[in-house]
């Protein structure tokens, strides 16, 4: 991550996902390792590192924000333990690893995803925060993750596979969805736990939602220009598979230009905070610049 020491966040949510996943030596062990193949084997940790940069800006106790960080990594986890089956984008190859269904079974997978997704709301209800906040984050991860965000985003890729490209709207609103609630909701839910007023709130979801965009945009452009070895996971599947995204829709050049676009969206909704979401603005960065 450019211009910031992620370092000591990223100890902290590793430690904390690693203390609320259950121990590889209890029953059913098949399952408990499979769960932690899935959530400690790497991974950029944009997600939980969003929520403690969103939060500590603006006056969370980081005590507070391990219970919506780790929720919403075990959110993700599951999502790729699901988006990797067979039945869904049949991959091999997961943040430079087996993937789980290949590293285990099938079934286990499909049981790995399942418990990691109870587990996420496990751990936000007994986040250490007044109760309408809890109820708030456990009401947003939910949404975020459920019909009206990620899956919802998941179901309308499937059914545009291999047809027609979609529209620009249209592949638009499928990324808002299946990418970019979950990368709004953990700015929410550290936005919730600091408290933040409602013209605070709009920003910083002007500034999540030009980032889950560009999170995407970016993804579009390594399957383009990347390859397996450094992006930890199989290039050129989207083509292959026959997927609407962004460079087969605009081209490379007006992707890129479309990527410039969102991060100045992105500087722009942070401006009036100042040095305060430097950590924020170094994700945004990120999110835009990386290479895997």
């Amino acid at each position: 991550m450019p211009d910031f020491d992620f370092g000591p966040w990223r100890t902290r949510v590793d430690a904390a996902l690693s203390a609320a996943l259950p121990d590889p030596a209890t029953s059913p062990q098949r399952l408990h390792g499979a769960m932690r193949h899935a959530v400690l084997l790497g991974g950029k940790r944009m997600r939980p590192l969003l929520v403690y940069a969103t939060g500590t800006a603006f006056g969370a106790d980081a005590a507070t924000l391990d219970a919506p960080a780790v929720a919403v990594e075990l959110i993700h986890a599951y999502s790729l333990v699901h988006d990797d089956l067979p039945a869904m984008d049949d991959d091999a190859l997961r943040r430079g690893q087996p993937t789980v269904h290949v590293a285990f079974d099938e079934a286990t997978a499909i049981l790995a995803g399942d418990a990691l997704q109870s587990l996420a709301f496990e751990v936000l209800a007994h986040a250490p925060v007044d109760a309408q906040a809890r109820v708030s984050m456990l009401g947003e991860l939910a949404t975020a993750s459920g019909v009206r965000g990620m899956c919802g985003g998941q179901a309308l890729d499937i059914d545009a596979t291999g047809g027609a490209m979609l529209a620009l709207e249209a592949l638009q609103r499928l990324h808002a969805m299946k990418t970019g609630a979950l990368l709004r909701s953990a700015v929410r839910m550290g936005a919730m736990a600091a408290h933040c007023d409602a013209d605070t709130r709009a920003r910083l979801d002007t500034f999540a939602d030009a980032l889950g965009l560009a999170f995407q945009v970016r993804d579009d452009l390594l399957d383009v220009e990347g390859d397996s070895a450094s992006l930890g996971k199989t290039a050129g599947k989207d083509a292959a598979q026959g997927k609407s995204t962004f460079p087969a829709l605009l081209g490379v050049d007006a992707t890129r230009e479309r990527l410039r676009t969102l991060a100045d969206t992105m500087r722009d909704a942070l401006a009036p905070f100042g040095a305060r979401t430097d950590a924020l603005a170094a994700l945004g960065r990120a999110a835009v610049e990386r290479t895997h």
